[in-house]
């Protein structure tokens, strides 16, 4: 057996996690005993625990919110990794990637880091990163940019994440968010699916709706007005984020979209919420490999996006899967929600091809089986050829 180490930086379930949690199992199969450096508390630990896997405690923020020391936050995970005895460690986002770099370098372990998100570098955070032998982009798109930086090409490599496309699957519409929110059974559902900051493009998401609804979209009577649904909660504690929320929902109480717009915070029922939808949007400023696009692809969900970031990784144009649009239009996210509310046809077909493309390029057993050739690589490159599990 190979200790494997993943350090987590928030204590959150958000898309990173998921998407380690879905190489979870096939990682044992493969022969790795799998520990974590994360946060102690909170739905992520949670989850580790139902699932068995170990915790040594590792906190990046304080309880005020602020962030550690970087010294310090190194010392702390140098030691969890000696008293580990970890034979690979996984940093499984950009951020903790930067962090484990010299580490692992300094105690001679095999690691690999994981670029989630596409952001502008500093020098030292590039020199930081390229300290891991190994560097897993989770796009094609995601890799160009970071290598853009100053990242060396030889070190980064594209790792999709995958979907378990038994848990996100199509499933007949109950009602229940209907009944929930008691919204009229005519009203359609459009949702968006992210966390609450800018990048997500919840505000384009707003204007947008407030153009729909000023359309008439969903037909003549008001039972069946849509209603837009923002599903996610804000984690960021800097002021511009307060401020952004705020705004948000300063929009969404000002007519035509009072009693339309309805936030629905962090929820742990995405495979059963999903199919519910009428349609989802996806109006993000930046996404390096959108996991809520994966999850509503597989559960046969119809789809506007923005097209940004690799997001077109998933929906090439020859699979005619998804509808996407320019980042930043409200003007154009308005005309394709409003293309699909009207026409039932296209959003069978959407939802049909959406389904297929995932099956074909981005089931969780490929994405995992991918992973793990990542985790044999990195032992081979450190000389741990001979023990690395086939």
């Amino acid at each position: 057996m190979i200790r494997l180490l993943v350090v987590f930086e928030y204590p959150t379930l958000n898309g990173g996690e998921r998407s380690w949690l879905a190489s979870l199992d096939d990682s044992r199969r493969a022969g790795f005993e799998v520990a974590a450096a994360a946060p102690s508390r909170g739905p992520l630990a949670d989850e580790l625990g139902r699932r068995e896997v170990p915790i040594w405690p590792f906190d990046v923020f304080d309880e005020s919110g602020g962030r550690h020391d970087l010294a310090a936050l190194r010392d702390s995970l140098a030691q969890i990794v000696a008293r580990h005895e970890t034979q690979l460690l996984h940093a499984n986002s950009l951020s903790t990637a930067r962090l484990a770099g010299p580490v692992a370098r300094e105690l001679g372990v095999a690691s690999l880091g994981h670029l989630r998100d596409i952001l502008k570098l500093r020098a030292a955070a590039i020199a930081d990163l390229n300290c891991h032998p190994r560097l897993l982009a989770v796009s094609q798109a995601t890799r160009d940019f970071h290598v853009a930086q100053g990242l060396d090409a030889a070190r980064v490599e594209v790792c999709h994440n995958g979907v378990d496309l038994e848990a996100f699957r199509p499933r007949d519409a109950c009602g229940y968010l209907h009944e929930e929110l008691k919204i009229p059974v005519a009203a359609p559902l459009v949702g968006s699916v992210g966390q609450v900051g800018l990048r997500k493009g919840f505000d384009v998401l707003l204007e947008a709706a407030r153009r729909v609804l000023g359309e008439g979209a969903g037909g003549g009577s008001p039972g069946a007005a849509p209603h837009f649904l923002i599903v996610g909660a804000r984690h960021s504690q800097k002021d511009e984020s307060r401020q952004f929320e705020h705004d948000l929902h300063d929009a969404a109480a000002a007519p035509p979209l009072a009693g339309h717009v309805h936030f629905l915070g962090w929820r742990d029922d995405l495979p059963r919420l999903l199919p519910e939808l009428t349609l989802l949007v996806h109006p993000a400023r930046q996404e390096p490999l959108g996991r809520v696009l994966l999850e509503a692809a597989a559960a046969g969900c119809p789809m506007v996006a923005a097209d940004v970031g690799g997001t077109r990784e998933i929906f090439p144009q020859e699979a005619e899967a998804a509808l996407l649009v320019p980042p930043d239009a409200p003007h154009e996210l308005a005309a394709a929600i409003t293309r699909l509310l009207r026409d039932p046809a296209l959003r069978d077909r959407l939802a049909a091809a959406a389904r297929r493309r995932i099956g074909d390029a981005f089931d969780h057993r490929r994405a995992a089986a991918g992973l793990i050739e990542h985790y044999r690589q990195a032992l081979a490159a450190k000389g741990c050829g001979e023990s690395a599990p086939r």
